[in-house]
């Protein structure tokens, strides 16, 4: 018997910009579509040369071509920047997108955490959702109450599993979707950033779920900006980049590709706009100087316009090391208040550092920003590139990496 979990081949996925998504299931769509359906075909009659006319709609590749394969009992990471093809990959594996081209082949139950809450009914509560899961998977009722407590355990919500999931926290919701997702015997069990909601403690449990999971033989996909997660679950890693499979290999091999293949494409400042919601747009972000020498000050600067009044609850920069770990947080409120734009003024801050305690290195900042509008963490917006202060002829013993992130400012007096 093969040893295969899964196997993708030439694997392509094709989108169109502008375009009305299908929506199947909803009556009202259905309605909606039937009425449609008529006028369109006299449309394509009365169009040119017999042909619909067209709907002004582009195409784009969000995979192209990928092919790769996996054997069970293996973990693979899957990496690459915002839109590089790797939650589009997911939602494939996981039967909830068609490709366009190409196909996958799959040997054993899928269990997935695209996103909070995946395969969920916010109706039901978090015992009926563990049932209706469980039997998604094509699992016996019997299997699946051997599991419950465990489940429910793990998930920490003994004391709402009897309530309907919509009331649930983000948190709670998380853990019981992870929870189920790992612990009803999927043979490949698939998993998106959404890790990333939980909590330190969380998160770690998780890891160690899944290391589990691929001790007992069965396989995992994981998706993550955290390269420390990657490279600390799995041996294996491929690398996206605008769609399509740029690496495939050891996990050092790849990270190491990726980190790489960033500094090239690193920026220290926003060389134009950057649109967060429709209304709102980034149109400054970034320190000065930078490069910055380590323990000297820096300035930070941002600045935000939108086209409607606004109520900012949460505004922060983060910081990032080159294995993507937080190192540092910015909040960009006063003590803890929201900040509001009224639709017709810009949004300025000017941070001060004192000074910078980070050793030489790149390192890489993003926004977040909670809103009355939008929840979203903006990646990889500018490089901050942080340089030494050695002077000609002194001895450093240790390299960068070796000591750290932070550079102690200390003195040493020998009695």
């Amino acid at each position: 018997m093969s040893n295969l979990a899964l196997r993708v081949e030439h694997l392509g996925k094709k989108y169109r910009i502008g375009a009305r998504q299908a929506r199947n299931g909803l009556l009202g769509d259905e309605i909606v579509a039937s009425v449609k359906r008529p006028m369109q075909r006299v449309a394509a009659l009365f169009a040119r040369d017999g042909h619909a006319a067209p709907d002004n709609a582009e195409s784009f590749w969000a995979l192209r071509d990928v092919s790769f394969e996996l054997a069970h009992g293996e973990a693979l990471g899957i990496i690459g920047r915002n839109g590089a093809g790797k939650s589009t990959l997911l939602k494939i594996l996981s039967r909830i997108t068609k490709p366009t081209t190409g196909r996958v082949e799959l040997y054993g139950r899928v269990g997935s955490l695209l996103e909070v809450g995946t395969g969920f009914h916010s109706e039901l509560t978090g015992r009926e959702n563990i049932f209706l899961n469980g039997a998604i998977l094509g699992m016996r009722r019997a299997e699946i109450a051997r599991k419950f407590d465990e489940i429910v355990a793990f998930a920490e919500v003994e004391n709402f599993i009897d309530t309907p999931v919509k009331r649930y926290s983000s948190g709670m919701y998380m853990r019981l979707a992870f929870a189920v997702a790992a612990h009803l015997d999927p043979e490949i069990l698939v998993i998106d950033e959404v890790l990333a909601v939980g909590d330190t403690s969380f998160q770690k449990k998780c890891l160690g779920k899944m290391g589990d999971v691929t001790r007992e033989g069965r396989t995992v996909v994981f998706v993550s900006h955290d390269l420390t997660a990657i490279q600390a679950l799995c041996s294996r890693a491929i690398r996206l980049s605008h769609g399509e499979l740029v690496g495939y290999g050891a996990v050092g091999e790849q990270v190491g590709a990726y980190l790489a293949q960033n500094r090239g494409e690193a920026q220290n400042d926003l060389d134009h706009p950057i649109a967060l919601t429709a209304n709102t747009q980034l149109a400054r972000f970034g320190f000065t100087p930078n490069p910055v020498i380590t323990g000297q000050p820096l300035v930070f600067n941002l600045e935000m316009q939108s086209a409607r009044a606004m109520r900012i609850d949460e505004l922060a920069v983060l910081i990032f090391d080159a294995l993507s770990r937080r190192i540092a947080l910015i909040d960009l409120r006063r003590s803890g208040q929201p900040l509001k734009m009224t639709g017709q003024d810009r949004l300025k801050l000017h941070v001060s550092l004192k000074q910078l305690p980070l050793v030489e290195g790149e390192y890489r900042v993003a926004l977040w920003i909670r809103s009355d509008e939008v929840t979203l963490l903006q990646n990889d917006l500018v490089a901050l590139n942080v340089i030494s202060d050695v002077n000609e002829g002194d001895f450093v013993p240790y390299r960068a990496m070796a000591r750290g992130v932070v550079e102690l400012d200390y003195s040493i007096a020998r009695e």
